[in-house]
């Protein structure tokens, strides 16, 4: 692939940095996970705070275009670059000969650069074909907009993009496809504008939770965050820490109901004297609320506005045998 010398072309401003930096209670010696380098910002955080013969970084993105401006950026520091999905963490770390780590950072959600870029068709401010493909390959936008059935569009854009004119949309859709194919950002952002009330076109850009929805359709989001929760918690060591910043209410939703099964201890009936489960925390919260940026990261960075982060500390293995308690 060819890029860019000048890799300022891939503009990120990494999002609650002294918060990850501090949540992660970096060791010079430890081994750490960014599993979504993106631009790099958190990366060159991390690895920066490493000591470079004992210290290692590992940083993973499914874009192509971020792995390669992640390996520029990274060079001369203790870190290894990856192009793979977070999902893969287990088979990304086996790979390497990496059994455990002392702490994992996801970013999540669209990267600044992939925003801007307007061929990659995740904006409905700038015309561009339909893709929102992170990896740049498999289904794309342009296929669920036109291959999907009115029923399962409605159905995505009401469980991912909580859109209250789910059907309206859908049922626009599916008319404008039988006239020609739906290709641009601008013919879909269009056809949900007429399929909305007037009062909603006032109150913000109606096109927001349609194309959040059919993302992460396209990426299967959803589905990796919630094998890489598991996969990141069990490959902490024992006091590593499992930092996640999410953009969107279903996101942090996944992460909060996680992080809640894995610092929850004793599962026996609450009517019982005593515990006989013997089950215990697996991990604690570091923080019981989730950490929002500051007036001063919002003032400088506006795309941090509904950022979270969520932080885990693990204690001990999870134990996943069923538990019976006999009554």
């Amino acid at each position: 692939m060819e890029i860019n010398n000048n890799t300022t072309e891939f503009r990120h401003i990494p999002v609650l940095f002294d918060e990850c930096m501090e949540g992660l209670d970096i060791r010079p010696d430890g081994v750490y996970c960014d599993g979504t380098a993106g631009g790099a910002g958190h990366s060159r955080g991390i690895a920066g705070r490493l000591d470079p013969e004992r210290g290692l970084l590992i940083a993973i993105d499914r874009d192509p275009e971020a792995a390669a401006v992640a390996t520029e950026r990274l060079k001369g520091l203790p870190a290894r670059v990856v192009k793979g999905n977070y999902s893969q963490i287990d088979e990304i770390f086996a790979g390497l000969g990496i059994d455990r780590a002392d702490g994992i950072l996801m970013d999540l959600g669209v990267s600044s650069y992939q925003l801007d870029k307007a061929e990659r068709g995740f904006s409905y401010h700038s015309d561009a074909p339909l893709d929102m493909r992170m990896s740049r390959d498999g289904l794309s936008a342009k296929d669920v907009v036109n291959g999907y059935d009115e029923q399962r569009l409605a159905k995505i854009l009401f469980e991912y993009g909580e859109e209250k004119f789910s059907r309206n949309i859908a049922k626009k859709i599916v008319e404008s496809r039988a006239l020609k194919p739906i290709e641009t950002t601008m013919e879909l952002s269009e056809i949900v504008r007429a399929a909305v009330p007037q009062r909603a076109r006032r109150e913000k850009n109606p096109c927001k939770k349609t194309f959040q929805a059919i993302r992460i359709e396209v990426n299967s989001e959803l589905e990796h965050l919630s094998s890489a929760l598991d996969k990141a918690f069990d490959l902490l060591n024992m006091g590593g820490r499992l930092c996640i910043i999410t953009f969107h209410s279903l996101e942090d939703r996944l992460v909060k109901q996680r992080f809640r099964a894995f610092s929850t201890g004793c599962i026996c009936p609450p009517d019982f004297p005593v515990c006989v489960c013997g089950k215990t925390p697996a991990g604690r919260l570091v923080n019981r609320k989730p950490i929002e940026p500051s007036e001063e990261e919002l003032r400088t960075n506006n795309r941090s506005r509904s950022a979270k982060l969520r932080i885990i500390e693990k204690l001990h293995d999870r134990d996943d045998r069923e538990i019976k308690i006999e009554v």
